[in-house]
């Protein structure tokens, strides 16, 4: 297995952002290689960094890496939708600060076997975060109806030729079933016209997104857990969250905006009657991007962007 690698995007920023205290509550619900939970655990005295991510891998290195700080650190084997229930199962029931980097690591992205990259041809459809999940890639690819592969495409994917490209998988996997990325990268590049493929990068880019995505519920995940982790902030408390495509994005800046102005009313009426309350303010009112200097440095960086709430009690 190679080494669990994954550069932390945006570092300093969540840092600065979550304004950390030596005795506060954190929570990382996506740990990956540890990285940005190394600089919160450096920063704590006698507080607690509860680290989550549902990859295995994931956990094993960054226990390595947060072993010099293990006396403050809880790691924990959940997706972060299911944060609250597994905190509240440990006495914790506020946070003082809770980080969320949705980025894929390098390493599920590099290694072979995890089948996320359109890159490796012989790879398994596999794309599971968490390996103990039955949903795979590849069932997804082989048993899905031909409708519901196009919306997965089209929706998850922003892929413009969804319609098509499910179209031919389902008239391929009735010849013999799809069993690797270079499987799916043929049926793909025969559904999208020569002149499109040659635009935009990697024909295969949008559909191996889409099915990532559709294979981890990672939107499902992110709508639940926001509003939970808003709730389980402290007064002052910060939530900051990294996104990597327009679709989290979107879902991030909707949630932060509704919590901030949750009022219903219609906007003719003078005060509001709804009874909602605003449960803290959006810090961001733009994201934060990252700086050329480290898009220098790491160039999957290019897509991230951090938004961040602050919770304040009424």
């Amino acid at each position: 297995m190679a080494e669990f690698i994954h550069q932390s995007v945006l570092l300093s920023e969540c840092i600065e952002a979550l304004q950390i205290k030596e005795n506060g509550i954190y929570a990382d619900g996506t740990l990956g290689g540890g990285g940005h939970s190394e600089e919160i655990a450096k920063r704590l005295k006698t507080g607690r960094l509860y680290g989550f991510d549902r990859d295995e891998d994931a956990l094993s290195a960054a226990g390595q890496r947060l072993s010099p700080f293990a006396e403050n650190v809880t790691l924990i084997h959940s997706n972060f939708s299911e944060m609250r229930v597994r905190l509240e199962e440990r006495g914790v029931d506020k946070a003082s600060g809770i980080l969320l980097d949705l980025g894929v690591s390098s390493y599920q992205i590099d290694e072979k076997e995890r089948g996320f990259s359109y890159m490796h041809n012989d790879a398994p459809l596999d794309m599971r975060m968490d390996r103990t999940q039955s949903l795979t890639a590849h069932k997804i690819v082989n048993t899905y109806a031909e409708e519901e592969l196009a919306d997965i495409l089209r929706i998850y994917g922003e892929e413009r030729f969804a319609k098509a490209i499910a179209r031919h998988i389902v008239k391929a996997r009735q010849e013999k079933a799809i069993e690797t990325a270079g499987d799916l990268n043929r049926i793909i590049e025969m559904a999208i016209p020569a002149a499109k493929r040659r635009i935009g990068g990697h024909p295969s880019k949008r559909t191996f997104q889409a099915l990532r995505i559709e294979t981890n519920d990672e939107l499902g995940s992110l709508k639940t857990a926001v509003n939970d982790m808003i709730d389980l902030l402290e007064d002052g408390g910060r939530l900051c969250i990294i996104t990597f495509h327009s679709l989290e994005d979107r879902i991030v800046k909707q949630l932060f905006a509704k919590a901030q102005d949750p009022c219903t009313c219609p906007k003719e009426f003078p005060v509001c009657v709804c009874g909602k309350v605003s449960k803290g303010k959006v810090i961001t009112r733009k994201p934060i991007l990252p700086t050329e200097e480290e898009l220098a440095k790491n160039s999957r960086a290019k897509s991230a962007k951090l938004r961040v709430f602050e919770r304040r009690e009424p």
